[in-house]
């Protein structure tokens, strides 16, 4: 039992102590006084009755109507007139009263008893008679249920007051535990909260003090192994020059794609700055890095505006640049092309290189299964191609096209429009297992294929960009949502889903989302959606989806993390079930030291807050023997179980 109902059933207590205390000695003191009147009452009807018979002794019928003029007057049990010489009754009256008004346990309770008083008659200087009168209680209870039933409603009325009045007292004295108690469940959650106002309580402001310097103590912990972290990472995956990715980090992510059958067919683009050494000599060191800074800015906010969140922008070297973009179209990339194009003749007008063009490009298309120095060699070769162009645009591609960039987008609308209309997508499942012990399934992350019209499956990878393209994200979860509930209606395990960003775009979006959670709320407790760390949507955004997440019981995981070191710093407010680390991350970590010590950071951040770590496709005996080493929670991939469906 609660602290707060112990106190409240404490002073219920205590008031009914105080008011049985007042009404036994009340009643012991009325029950005296009365019995007393009583008895007083009776002698005196007694005395008046004997004196006035006294002329009258031998008149019967005047000693009847005395007495019953006497008896009919007040409240009397019996008025009787005995001969003293032979002890006959002469002359008698009683009566039963009943008091409907009081209860007969209360008559019983009080236990207030009729009282006897005589008196005698006289003959000259003889004993005629005696006349004897018994008073009845009937009034005398009366009033004691009626002062009874006053204490009572007083009582009532003090003690609803004082434990109304005590509830609130208790509920502000306590409030400070109860945040605390929200302090500790945060932290479970990977929060941490400071309990600002603080009681005036001496005890209380003492254990309120000594929990909000724990809790600032252990945030501090985590927020200095989060900056170690980001900083080693910097180091080693971000240019410093021009705060994109460096050359390491762009071949980790494009072998990764490469490799990856789930990666849209796509474009790699190349950008070198023309006569970048010139342009150092002739107007200095500063000058130049200026110019590297504004080409990296401007081509993020091209990839940005062309290509989606899955694209890689990298400085690989000196003046050059990569850009890889997964999913775009022939046109889209044209259109990219261009753009940048023409950034780079607007850097020649305001005089931040004196030559013109500033910089070329070139662009080869790829696909899963490419070789990455393969495909280097092909876009440089474009680009140098470009540079030997008597212009600067380099529309020219010298590369035939694939398929896939040539496939109608009205096949594709149709296709997945009849998909998603009738939820016509193939479930695949794929095991996270536990890093220890691999034969346990931690969850499946559930995978998403269609069927085209002669029967072949199509992976994600392919038909995604064109539902983004279509600003179909939000169907498509919703699609996908419903059928994984369903799915769970007949498995007792955890599956976790990815969503995109874009179906949380404002609280209505959220609310029509998660909507069919509210009807399954023993199902949503086994589910966990993810979202991409590329993704993400606004904090206001982010904030309305974790507490809609909160309120179904609904778990929440971040994949393909390792990019954004600067949000690491969120992870301990979102509650977030686990983190999924990008598989670049892990490619042939047992090879490359640089990626090991990466991992053992993370690890070491994350596991003050108490967040799992799962790593994403697991494709070695080696991989797996680092993670294990590292102590990675979970991992994922082909050499753990390859997605099938259930």
């Amino acid at each position: 039992m609660s602290l707060f109902k112990q106190l409240l059933i404490a002073i219920f207590l205590f008031m009914l102590i105080i008011f049985s205390g007042s009404f036994i000695v009340n009643l012991e003191s009325s029950r005296e006084q009365y019995n007393n009147q009583l008895l007083s009452h009776a002698q005196d009807a007694a005395t008046a009755l004997g004196l006035s018979l006294t002329p009258h002794v031998d008149d019967p019928a005047m000693i009847e109507l005395m007495v019953s003029s006497i008896f009919d007057s007040g409240y009397y049990d019996a008025i009787r007139v005995i001969d003293q010489s032979s002890g006959k009754i002469i002359l008698e009256r009683t009566a039963s009263l009943s008091i409907p008004e009081v209860p007969h346990w209360f008559v019983a309770l009080v236990n207030v008893s009729p009282q006897a008083a005589e008196a005698t008659i006289m003959r000259g200087w003889q004993q005629a008679a005696r006349v004897e009168v018994v008073s009845n209680p009937v009034f005398a209870i009366k009033r004691l249920w009626e002062s009874t039933l006053a204490n009572l409603l007083w009582m009532l009325a003090c003690s609803v007051v004082c434990i109304l009045a005590g509830a609130a007292l208790l509920r502000r004295q306590l409030r400070p535990l109860n945040y605390m108690v929200k302090q500790s469940q945060a932290i479970t959650r990977r929060e941490y909260l400071t309990q600002i106002d603080l009681p005036k309580t001496p005890e209380l402001r003492r254990v309120v003090e000594a929990m909000n310097l724990m809790v600032t103590k252990l945030k501090s912990l985590f927020e200095d192994q989060a900056e170690h972290s980001e900083r080693l990472h910097n180091e080693a995956y971000i240019d410093s020059q021009t705060g994109i990715a460096n050359r390491r980090a762009f071949d980790m992510q494009m072998q990764t794609r490469l490799s990856d059958e789930e990666t849209a067919p796509g474009y790699l683009l190349l950008l070198r700055i023309q006569d970048l050494g010139g342009l150092n000599q002739r107007f200095g060191g500063p000058h130049t890095d200026n110019l590297l800074k504004h080409v990296a800015d401007m081509m993020n906010v091209v990839r940005n505006q062309y290509a989606g969140s899955d694209s890689i922008l990298a400085r690989i070297r000196g003046g050059e640049f990569a850009l890889l973009c997964p999913g775009v179209t022939h046109n889209e990339m044209l259109n990219l092309q261009n753009s940048l194009n023409q950034q780079l003749a607007a850097f020649y007008a305001t005089g931040m290189s004196d030559m013109n063009p500033v910089g070329h490009t070139g662009m080869v298309p790829f696909s899963y299964g490419d070789s990455a120095q393969s495909l280097i060699v092909q876009a440089d070769r474009a680009l140098t191609e470009s540079e030997t162009h008597t212009t600067h645009q380099t529309n020219f591609l010298p590369v035939v096209q694939t398929d896939a960039a040539l496939e109608d987008q009205h096949l594709w609308f149709t296709r997945l429009e009849n998909a998603l209309s009738k939820e016509q997508f193939q479930l695949f499942f794929q095991p996270v297992v536990d890093c220890k012990n691999t034969q346990k399934v931690i969850h499946y992350k559930v995978l998403s294929r269609i069927v085209d019209e002669n029967g072949n499956s199509i992976t994600a990878g392919r038909f995604l960009p064109w539902i983004h393209r279509f600003g179909w994200s939000q169907r498509l979860d919703q699609v996908m949502l419903s059928l994984t509930l369903k799915q769970l209606k007949s498995f007792p395990g955890y599956l976790a889903l990815s969503l995109s960003g874009n179906s949380l775009a404002n609280e209505a979006s959220i609310k029509q989302l998660l909507s069919p959670l509210k009807q399954s709320p023993q199902l949503a407790n086994r589910l966990i959606l993810e979202l991409d760390e590329n993704q993400l949507p606004e904090p206001e955004q982010m904030e309305v989806f974790i507490k809609s997440l909160n309120q179904y019981g609904c778990g929440l995981g971040l994949q393909h993390f390792g990019s954004r070191f600067d949000m690491i710093g969120h992870l301990s407010q979102w509650g977030l079930a686990y983190l999924k680390i990008d598989s670049s991350y892990i490619r042939h970590i047992d090879i490359e030291n640089d990626k090991r010590l990466f991992i053992d950071v993370l690890h070491g951040a994350t596991n003050n807050i108490d967040l799992p770590l799962i790593a994403e496709r697991v494709e070695t005996e080696g991989e797996l023997r680092v993670l294990q080493e590292v102590g990675i929670y979970g991992a994922m991939g082909q050499l753990l179980g390859e997605p099938a469906p259930f």
